[in-house]
C-alpha cells in the first residue's frame, strides 16, 4: 500500500498539488481566524497592569458603579481629610478625565482593544507612584504630559514632540516629556494614560481646589483591610472606601470576561471563514478520490481488500493533510495581520496583544486540517471500496437509486440541524425585548442556519444537474450543434462532477449575495431616512474614529459654529451612557436575575434642536430634570410618560421625569433618549460632543472657522448621513475581510475542482479527437459544461442569499433588512461567476484538446 501511495503521488502530483493548495489556503484561513481571535482576546484580557499596584486603599468620593470597575466616582473627597490620619503613610489625589490624543499624523490615537484614554495626575510620591519612566522625565509644568508606551508607539510620538489633546471643553497642545510603563506593560487595564501635573488634571476635571474624585492611600504598618474599615467609619457615608486589591481583582475579572466575550464574538464571525475552509477541503479532496475510483477498483480486482483500499486513501489524506496543515499554519499569520489592520481601521486596536505562537494557535489549525482531510477521505474511501471492478470500468455510470436514497436522507438530516438554529429565533423573540441585541441575536441564528442549509443544498445539487443540464444542452445544441449534444450527454451522465464545482460556486455566490443585499439595504435605508430627519444643512464632525465610534469634538465647537455669519442655529449633540436604576430592569424570567439596562442619552440645546432635527413623535422643549425616551426603550422597560425614573451617570444617580416619547427613524442622531444641556451637565459634565449640526451659513465659512482645530471637517447633509451610517456599522471592514478571503477561497476551490474535472477527462477528449471532433468542438463542450456550473451555482447561491436576508427581515421586522436588490446586482453576480468559471476552465480545456490520440488511447 505504501509503494502504491508513493506511485500515486509521483504520477498524480499535479492533481495532488492542486488539492493540497486548496487545503493549505483553507487551513490558512482557519488558522488566521483563530490567531486573530486569540490575539484580540489577549489584547483585551492580557493587560492586567494597574495604576493602583502600589496603593493599599482607595477613598472614592460619593458612590461607584459596582458593575463598572473603571467608572469614575460620582462625588468628591478632600485630600486633607485623608492625609495625616493614623495608619496613613502617604496619600495622593486622583481624577479621571476622558480625552482624545492625536498622533504625529494628526489622526486620533486608538486605545487598545476597545478601552479608553484618560488624563490622570502624575503621582509625585514614590511610595504610591506606579509609573516607570522608560525615557524622559516626569511632567512638572502646565502643558506637559507623560504618556504610556502604547500611546507613544501608536501615535509615533517621542520625548519632545507636541501632541494635540481634546479635553472635554477645549483642545490643547501638550508636550510629551516622558514615556512610561506600568508593571512592565505599555497600557493598563482601563486603557491608555496621559499623565499631567496634578493641578492640570484637577482643573480639567472641574474640581474645586484641594478636592479629588479619589485619593490613593499607602498604609503605614496596618493591614489594608483594617485601614479600609477605619477610614470608612471615620469618613462617613459620603465616600466609598475600598482596598486597592479588590479594585484590581474586579478589573482583572472584567478583563477576563471581556476577553471571553470578544473572543466569542470574533469566533462567531470567524465561523463563516472556518465553514468555507472545511467545505472547500472536503469538496476538493472528495473530487480527487472520486477521480481515482477506476484505479482503486482495479486494485480490488487484483486482490486488494476494501480495508487496504481505505487505509491507502487515509494514508494519502494524512500526508496531504500534514503538509497542508504545516503550510496553512504559517499562512495564517499574514491573514491574522491583515484582519488586525482592518479591525484597527474600524477603531478597535488589538495590536497591544501578542502575536500567538502557543500550542492552541499552532496545534488546533493543524489538527483541524488533518481531521478534515481524514473525514473527507473516509466517506470517499468507503464509496470506492464498495464499487465493483466491472462497475468502475464502465465508460459512464449514472447514480443508481440505491445511492440516491442515502443522499436524500443525509440532506434531510442537515435540514433538521438547520431547523434547530431557526427554532432558536423564536426563543430569542420571546425572551429579548425589542432592540439591537435581539436583532443581532436573531441574525446570528439565521446566519448559522443558512450556512447549514447551504451544506444541505450541496448534498442535493446532483439532483438539479439533470434538468439544468438538459436545458443547457438544448440551448447548446441549437447554438453549437453536435458539441452541444455531446455536452448535454456528459452533463447528465455525471451529475456529481458538475455539482462538485457548482457547490463551491454556490457558496461564493451566497456569501457575496447575502453581504451585498444586507449592505445595500442598510445603505439605502440610511440614505432615504437620514436626510429627512436632519434639517441642518451642515455638520461639523471629527475625521477620526475611536473604539466608541467617531472621535469627540471640543465643547466649544457649537459656539464657533454659531459665530459664523449666516448661521441661524447650531446645536452640539453630546452623548453619554447611563444605567437605569429605577424602575429596576425587567427580569428575562422569574428564575433569572435582571441584566443592567443601559441608555445612550443625547444632550442638545432645546432652542436649536427643532431647527436642526425632525424627530418623530411630539417632542416638547425639555426642561431641567426632564428626559424623552424612544418608544422602544419605554416598551422594553414598561415605562410610562410622566413617570419618575432614576439613572446612574458619571456624576452618580440623577432623578428624571419622562416628559415624552419620540423616535428617531434614522437611528443616527438620538436613538434612545434626549435631554437638555443643563440636564446633561448633571448626568455627565464631560460628555463627548459627537457632532455639531448647523443650519444656515456656508460650508466654506465654517471650514475657515475650524481650520485650526485638528481632526475636524465640515460636511453637507448627504455626506454626514453617510459618515454617521458608517460609524453605526463600524466593524464592517473586518467583516468584509472575512467575506473577501472566504470568497477567494471558495472560488479557488471551484477553480481547482473544475480544472481537476477537465484534466480527468483528457483521455475522453483525446478519443473524441480521434473520431473526428475538432479542437473548437471540444472547447465548446467544456464551455457548455461550465455554463451549467454557472447556472446551478448561481441559482442555488442567489436563492440562499435572498432567503437568508428575507428570513432576517421577517424575523426582526427591521426596515433596514429589506431584501430589495437593484436589478444590476444579480446580473453582476452571475456575470462574475461566469467569468471566473470560464477563465478557470479555459486552460485545462486547451490542454485536454491538445492531447495526442495515441496518448489518449494508452491505458491508465
Amino acid at each position: 500500500m505504501w509503494l502504491i501511495a508513493r506511485r500515486s503521488f509521483a504520477e498524480g502530483w499535479m492533481r495532488l498539488a492542486a488539492t493540497m493548495l486548496a487545503a493549505l489556503f483553507s487551513i490558512g484561513l482557519i488558522s488566521g481566524s483563530l490567531q486573530f481571535a486569540l490575539r484580540a482576546q489577549d489584547a483585551v484580557s492580557g493587560s492586567d497592569a494597574s495604576e493602583y499596584s502600589r496603593a493599599d486603599v482607595l477613598v472614592q468620593g460619593g458612590e461607584t458603579d459596582p458593575d463598572d470597575p473603571y467608572a469614575a466616582p460620582d462625588g468628591r473627597v478632600a485630600l486633607r481629610d485623608v492625609a495625616g490620619r493614623p495608619g496613613v503613610a502617604a496619600a495622593a489625589g486622583d481624577a479621571m478625565v476622558p480625552v482624545t490624543a492625536y498622533g504625529s499624523d494628526r489622526t486620533p490615537i486608538t486605545p487598545p482593544a476597545g478601552a479608553g484614554m484618560t488624563l490622570r495626575p502624575w503621582t509625585p510620591d514614590g511610595r504610591l507612584n506606579p509609573y516607570h519612566l522608560e525615557s524622559g522625565r516626569a511632567p512638572a509644568a502646565g502643558g506637559e504630559i507623560a504618556v504610556t508606551r502604547h500611546v507613544a508607539r501608536a501615535g509615533d510620538l517621542d520625548v519632545g514632540d507636541t501632541a494635540k489633546v481634546t479635553l472635554p471643553r477645549q483642545v490643547r497642545d501638550m508636550r510629551v516629556v516622558g514615556i512610561v510603563t506600568v508593571q512592565g506593560r505599555g497600557t493598563v487595564a482601563s486603557g491608555d494614560l496621559l499623565l499631567a501635573p496634578p493641578e492640570t488634571v484637577r482643573r480639567a476635571a472641574g474640581l474645586p481646589a484641594g478636592t479629588w474624585q479619589a485619593v490613593w492611600v499607602k498604609a503605614a504598618g496596618v493591614p489594608p483591610a483594617k485601614l479600609r474599615e477605619t477610614l470608612a467609619r471615620d469618613l462617613g457615608a459620603d465616600v466609598t472606601v475600598r482596598t486597592a486589591a479588590s479594585v484590581r481583582g474586579a478589573q482583572s475579572a472584567d478583563l477576563r470576561d471581556a476577553g471571553v466575550s470578544i473572543g466569542g464574538a470574533i469566533g462567531m464571525l470567524a465561523s463563516v471563514a472556518v465553514f468555507v475552509g472545511l467545505f472547500v477541503v472536503a469538496n476538493t479532496f472528495g473530487t480527487l478520490v472520486r477521480q481515482r475510483t477506476r484505479r482503486l477498483a482495479l486494485l480490488g480486482a487484483i486482490g486488494a481488500t476494501p480495508r487496504q483500499i481505505r487505509r491507502l486513501i487515509r494514508l494519502e489524506a494524512l500526508v496531504l493533510g500534514a503538509v497542508a496543515s504545516a503550510g496553512g499554519v504559517l499562512a495564517g499569520y499574514p491573514v491574522s495581520a491583515l484582519l488586525t489592520r482592518l479591525f484597527a481601521e474600524d477603531g478597535f486596536d488589538i495590536s497591544a496583544g501578542e502575536v500567538q505562537y502557543g500550542w492552541t494557535a499552532l496545534a488546533v489549525p493543524a489538527a483541524a486540517g488533518i481531521l478534515v482531510t481524514q473525514l473527507a477521505a473516509r466517506r470517499a474511501a468507503k464509496r470506492a471500496a464498495r464499487i465493483s471492478p466491472m462497475h468502475a470500468l464502465r465508460a459512464a455510470s449514472a447514480e443508481t437509486s440505491g445511492r440516491r436514497r442515502p443522499r436524500l436522507l443525509g440532506a434531510l438530516t442537515v435540514f433538521a440541524l438547520a431547523s434547530m438554529f431557526f427554532g432558536l429565533v423564536f426563543a430569542i423573540r420571546a425572551e429579548e425585548p425589542p432592540g439591537p441585541d435581539r436583532t443581532v441575536g436573531i441574525c446570528v441564528m439565521i446566519l448559522l442556519g443558512s450556512m447549514t442549509m447551504v451544506s444541505a443544498l450541496a448534498v442535493l445539487a446532483p439532483f438539479f444537474v439533470g434538468p439544468l443540464g438538459g436545458l443547457v444542452g438544448r440551448v447548446g445544441t441549437a447554438v453549437s450543434g453536435e458539441a452541444g449534444r455531446l455536452a448535454r450527454a456528459t452533463i447528465t451522465r455525471s451529475p456529481r462532477r458538475v455539482s462538485s464545482a457548482a457547490s463551491s460556486l454556490m457558496l461564493g455566490v451566497a456569501l457575496v449575495g447575502a453581504t451585498a443585499l444586507i449592505v445595500l439595504s442598510v445603505d439605502a435605508r440610511f440614505a432615504e431616512i437620514g436626510p429627512r430627519v436632519m434639517r441642518a444643512e451642515h455638520a461639523v464632525a471629527a475625521t477620526g474614529v475611536t473604539s466608541d465610534g467617531a472621535a469627540p469634538l471640543p465643547r466649544d465647537a457649537a459656539g464657533r459654529a454659531a459665530a459664523v455669519p449666516g448661521v441661524s442655529a447650531a446645536a452640539a449633540l453630546t452623548a453619554s451612557e447611563v444605567r437605569l436604576v429605577s424602575p429596576a430592569p425587567r427580569r428575562p424570567s422569574p428564575e433569572e436575575e435582571p441584566e443592567p439596562f443601559f441608555l445612550t442619552v443625547t444632550g442638545a440645546d432645546q432652542d436649536a434642536l427643532p431647527s436642526v432635527l425632525r424627530l418623530g413623535g411630539r417632542l416638547p422643549r425639555l426642561g431641567d430634570g426632564e428626559i424623552a425616551l424612544t418608544s422602544s426603550a419605554m416598551e422594553a422597560q414598561r415605562i410610562r410618560k410622566g413617570q419618575r425614573i432614576v439613572v446612574r451617570g458619571a456624576r452618580g444617580r440623577v432623578a428624571l421625569r419622562v416628559a415624552a416619547a419620540y423616535h428617531d427613524p434614522s437611528h443616527l442622531f438620538a436613538d434612545q433618549a434626549v435631554v437638555s444641556t443643563t440636564t446633561m451637565d448633571r448626568i455627565d459634565p464631560a460628555a463627548s460632543t459627537q457632532v455639531v449640526l448647523v443650519r444656515g451659513g456656508s460650508g466654506q465659512a465654517l471650514s475657515r472657522a475650524f481650520a485650526d482645530v485638528p481632526g475636524v471637517e465640515v460636511l453637507g447633509k448627504t455626506a454626514y448621513v453617510q459618515k454617521a451610517a458608517d460609524s453605526m456599522t463600524s466593524g464592517m471592514r473586518v467583516i468584509y475581510g472575512f467575506i473577501g478571503m472566504s470568497l477567494v477561497l471558495a472560488l479557488f476551490g471551484m477553480a481547482t475542482t473544475v480544472s481537476m474535472n477537465v484534466g480527468e477527462r483528457a483521455r475522453e477528449f483525446g478519443l473524441l479527437g480521434a473520431v473526428g471532433a475538432t479542437v473548437t468542438q471540444i472547447r465548446s463542450i467544456v464551455r457548455w459544461e461550465a455554463a451549467t456550473v454557472v447556472l446551478l451555482g448561481s441559482l442555488l447561491g442567489i436563492g440562499a442569499a435572498f432567503g437568508t436576508v428575507l428570513l432576517m427581515h421577517v424575523a426582526t421586522g427591521s426596515s433596514f433588512l429589506a431584501p430589495h436588490a437593484p436589478w444590476w446586482l444579480f446580473a453582476a453576480i452571475v456575470g462574475g461567476a461566469a467569468a471566473v468559471t470560464l477563465a478557470t476552465s479555459a486552460l485545462p480545456s486547451r490542454r485536454a484538446a491538445a492531447v495526442p490520440v495515441l496518448d489518449a488511447t494508452r491505458a491508465e
